[in-house]
C-alpha cells in the first residue's frame, strides 16, 4: 500500500524515536480541526501522490525530515477523520536520535515534542481518532 496509488484524502504517522512517539501541537485556531490538541506529522494528499509520497512530503514540510520508504514499518487503511466518504491511511516508523535532533520545525503548529507513548493513548488533548489508531498498532 506505501507506493500503490489509490483514492485516499492523507496520511498521519507515528514516529518513534528511543520509545518515544513524535507529536505536534497544531495551532490554536477555532477554524481548524482539533485546535491545540496533539497530532502526528502528516496531512492532505496532493495530486496523484502514493501514500509514502504524501507523507514524505508532508513531514519535510513540517519537520524537514527526509523519510525513505525503509523507515515505515506498519501500514493500514481506516475511514477519514475530517471526510468518512474518504480513505485516510495510517503508518508507523522510526526515527533515529540524530534525525530528531536535526529537525527544523516548519510554520504549521505550536511545536513539537517526543511524548511517552502511554501518554499518547490516554491524554485527553490527543486528537482521539489518532490514539484509536496507534492502538491498533500496539495490539497488532
Amino acid at each position: 500500500m506505501l507506493d500503490k496509488r489509490f483514492s485516499f484524502s492523507g496520511v498521519k504517522l507515528a514516529l518513534f524515536c528511543e520509545g518515544q512517539v513524535l507529536t505536534i501541537l497544531r495551532d490554536d485556531i477555532k477554524s481548524i480541526p482539533f485546535p491545540n490538541f496533539w497530532d502526528l506529522p502528516g496531512g492532505g494528499r496532493e495530486e496523484n501522490e502514493t501514500p509514502f509520497e504524501c507523507v514524505a512530503r508532508e513531514v519535510y514540510e513540517e519537520l524537514n525530515i527526509r523519510l525513505s520508504p525503509e523507515q515505515i514499518a506498519w501500514v493500514k487503511a481506516y475511514q477519514g477523520v475530517v471526510d468518512p466518504d474518504q480513505t485516510s491511511v495510517f503508518m508507523v516508523g522510526e526515527l533515529a536520535r540524530s534525525e530528531h535532533e536535526a529537525i527544523r520545525f516548519g510554520d504549521e503548529g505550536q511545536g513539537y515534542r517526543l511524548m511517552p507513548v502511554d501518554d499518547f493513548l490516554t491524554d485527553k488533548q490527543v486528537i482521539p481518532q489518532l490514539q484509536e489508531r496507534l492502538w491498533d498498532y500496539v495490539r497488532d
